[in-house]
């Protein structure tokens, strides 16, 4: 069994891979994941496995954002650029197209061409274009994530170009009395309108959506109907970048044996 972790801004994904494919998956939020499921040692942080998985993974990958600031005892590293590729090439059968990835704490844009990571864009100094935007601006809304996502009609305009400012923005908005499901849908705009640039300058005829917000229908509706190209959302968006990491460990084997 090969295990691919993502250690995520927002939530740790792990994923138990074999010969046949997917075989165990779990989403953990980051601060209970770092607290109860493993313990610090001189060699790094050690995974209680046992308490996570069935089986006692064969090898360990790691990505995300964490993977530099914590050590995982016995895990190689990959970048998040490499994991998040290999897992929309596997999920996805495509050989083009061009990669959203919209995470907790960064939103990447890679394009793919015959299999390959062909350029890509990062945008991970701004929250304003992420999950945790979303987050916040669910919690003003007073309405689950879920719901939030699912509004793309009338957006109201958000014209905030900062998440703190966006916030005041948006109370300002609710008392003016617009309702939630367009205040929600503007949210889910502005997170579009930001990343925008970077999909049209690595534009592709075909985008495949991952991360949790691609859990959500607003954000794809927003990218087909203005960028035009069709958007693939794989079954396991949220776990890509575990999924690649697995396999990435299983090709590696393969190719030596």
């Amino acid at each position: 069994m090969y295990c691919g972790m993502d250690l995520g801004s927002r939530a740790v994904k792990i994923v138990l891979l074999d010969e046949a494919g997917l075989q165990e998956q779990k989403v953990i939020e980051t601060a209970h994941f770092y607290k109860q499921c493993g313990r610090h040692t001189q060699q790094g942080f050690s995974v209680d496995f046992a308490t996570l998985i069935s089986h006692a993974p064969e090898s360990v990958t790691v990505t995300g954002y964490g993977r530099n600031s914590l050590n995982i005892v016995g895990a190689e590293i990959i970048s998040e650029l490499k994991a998040h590729t290999i897992g929309a090439l596997w999920q996805t059968g495509l050989e083009d197209f061009t990669l959203l990835d919209l995470g907790g704490q960064d939103s990447k844009v890679i394009r793919v061409r015959n299999k390959r990571m062909d350029d890509f864009q990062l945008n991970d100094k701004c929250a304003a274009s992420t999950g945790r935007y979303l987050e916040n601006m669910a919690m003003v809304l007073g309405i689950s994530l879920d719901e939030l996502s699912r509004h793309f009609q009338n957006p109201v305009e958000l014209s905030a170009t900062c998440a703190i400012f966006g916030e005041s923005e948006l109370i300002g908005r609710i008392v003016e009395g617009v309702p939630v499901a367009e205040l929600a849908a503007g949210v889910n705009y502005s997170i579009f309108r930001r990343i925008k640039p970077m999909l049209l300058a690595l534009s592709s005829k075909t985008v495949v959506f991952t991360g949790g917000v691609a859990l959500g229908p607003a954000v794809a509706h927003w990218v087909s109907a203005e960028i035009g190209s069709e958007v693939v959302v794989p079954a396991h968006p949220q776990i890509n970048g575990a999924i690649g990491c697995a396999l990435f460990a299983r090709e590696r084997k393969s190719s030596l044996c």
